[in-house]
């Protein structure tokens, strides 16, 4: 469910600010929500409910073993395949505007 939540709203930057803003910039955008959604959903699910679903407390910048630096590097390269997939759909299937970004 947070994967499709993150998607959704890594999609959702285009429909609410211009196209010219830079994809670098939407994809650091993504990987702060997407950072701050984990850290969130971690410590419900894995602190108060004790489901134990990732634990990233064995590496070296960590935040409560729920989110990493590591991790929010790898959500900001992620981020760029979930913005430009939902624009592209949006193109194909709801006729939306078709998709261009600028690097910087």
């Amino acid at each position: 469910m947070l994967g499709g939540l993150c998607f959704v709203l890594c999609g959702l930057i285009n429909e609410g600010v211009s196209w010219e803003m830079p994809l670098p910039l939407q994809m650091l955008i993504s990987a702060l929500m997407i950072t701050a959604l984990e850290f969130l959903t971690g410590c419900i699910v894995n602190l108060w409910l004790g489901w134990q679903v990732w634990d990233y407390s064995k590496l070296h910048v960590q935040l409560l073993g729920q989110i990493s630096l590591k991790s929010s590097v790898i959500w900001f390269l992620l981020s760029s395949v979930g913005i430009v997939l939902d624009d592209w759909l949006r193109y194909w299937f709801f006729g939306e505007d078709r998709p261009y970004y600028r690097l910087r």
